[in-house]
C-alpha cells in the first residue's frame, strides 16, 4: 500500500484536475499523471477517464474512493495519536462550512485556536448545506456546520438558534412596521434562497399553508440582498447573513419566531481525529460557553 499515490488520487478527485493537483501537491504534471497510472496498474482497474472537459471517476473509482479517503483519515488520525502520546499537538481538520459562519464565527474561532494550537492546521471547504453533508459522509470533510435536523446520519451538536428575518428595501411600506406577518409577504415579488437556506424558508409558508409569489431565486446570499436594495422584492434571510446591512435595505422579524439551527456534525464524535475532537470542543465552549 503506497499512501502517497492514494494522497495524490484522492487530491486529483478533490480538485478535479492533474494540473491543479499538482500545483497543490509542488509535483509536476508528469509525475501526478504517473501515480495515477501506477496506482491503476496496482488495481488492475481504471479509476479515471481523462477527456478535453477534465477528469472523472469511473464506476470502479466511485467505489474506492470513499475507502481510500478513510485509509487516509486513519493515517491522518494515527499520526495525531502519536503525536498526543508525546505530549505533541499536531494534525490537519478539514472543515464544512456556509457563508454567514465562515464570516461571523470562523475568523475569531480560527485566531483563539491557533494561539492555543499553533501545530493544527485549518483547512475551510465552503459550500451549501447539502454540499457540507456530502463532504462529511464521505470522508471528505472531518466535520461541518450543518442546518438542523440534518438529512444524514451524523453525531450532531447543537450550537445556535439563529433568527429569521423578512429582509425589504428601506423604503418600502412593510419597513415601517417592528415585525413582519408571513401573510403580508404573499402579494409581494419573493426572493427565494436556494441551495441553502430555501429549507427553512419553504418550511416557514409551509407551516402557515402560504404559497409565496417567488420571482428570483438566488443562491448568493449577498446577491439576494442586492436584488431588495434595488426594489426588486422581498426576502427571509437569518439574521447572522444581515449583520452589516447597506444603508437602502433594512431587516424586520417575522411574527410568530422562525429560527435555523445551526450545530455541528461528525460521521462519528468517537471516531473523529485528536485534533477535530480538540476543534469540536474548542468550537461549542466559544459559542456556547
Amino acid at each position: 500500500m503506497n499512501l502517497v499515490k492514494y494522497q495524490i488520487f484522492n487530491k486529483v478527485v478533490e480538485l478535479g484536475s492533474l494540473t491543479k493537483a499538482g500545483e497543490k501537491l509542488n509535483l509536476t504534471q508528469s509525475a501526478i499523471s504517473h501515480a495515477i497510472s501506477s496506482l491503476e496498474l496496482e488495481f488492475g482497474l481504471s479509476l479515471l477517464i481523462r477527456n478535453r472537459s477534465g477528469i472523472r471517476l469511473t464506476n470502479n473509482g466511485e467505489h474506492l474512493i470513499p475507502h481510500i479517503r478513510e485509509i487516509l483519515q486513519l493515517n491522518e488520525k494515527l499520526n495525531q495519536e502519536i503525536a498526543a502520546i508525546k505530549g505533541i499537538e499536531i494534525g490537519t481538520v478539514r472543515i464544512g462550512t456556509f457563508s454567514s459562519v465562515s464570516i461571523q464565527w470562523l475568523p475569531r474561532i480560527m485566531k483563539d485556536f491557533q494561539k492555543q494550537f499553533p501545530h493544527i492546521e485549518i483547512k475551510l471547504l465552503d459550500g451549501n448545506y447539502y454540499e457540507i453533508e456530502e463532504w462529511i459522509a464521505n470522508g471528505t470533510a472531518d466535520f461541518g456546520f450543518v442546518n438542523l435536523p440534518a438529512a444524514g446520519a451524523f453525531d450532531v451538536v447543537p450550537l445556535h438558534e439563529d433568527r429569521m428575518m423578512c429582509i425589504m428595501c428601506a423604503d418600502h411600506p412593510l419597513s415601517r412596521q417592528t415585525a413582519i406577518r408571513i401573510e403580508q409577504l404573499i402579494d409581494e415579488p419573493f426572493i427565494m434562497p436556494v441551495a441553502g437556506c430555501d429549507t427553512d424558508v419553504k418550511r416557514i409558508f409551509t407551516q402557515n399553508k402560504l404559497i409565496p409569489n417567488t420571482k428570483y431565486e438566488l443562491e448568493d446570499d449577498y446577491a439576494i440582498i442586492a436584488m431588495v436594495q434595488n426594489g426588486l422584492g422581498l426576502s427571509i434571510l437569518p439574521e447572522m447573513i444581515l449583520s452589516q446591512l447597506p444603508d437602502n435595505a433594512c431587516c424586520r422579524p417575522l411574527e410568530g419566531g422562525y429560527y435555523r439551527s445551526i450545530g455541528i456534525a461528525a460521521t462519528s464524535s468517537k471516531n473523529v481525529s485528536p485534533a477535530a475532537k480538540k476543534l469540536i470542543e474548542f468550537i461549542t465552549k466559544w459559542i456556547t460557553p
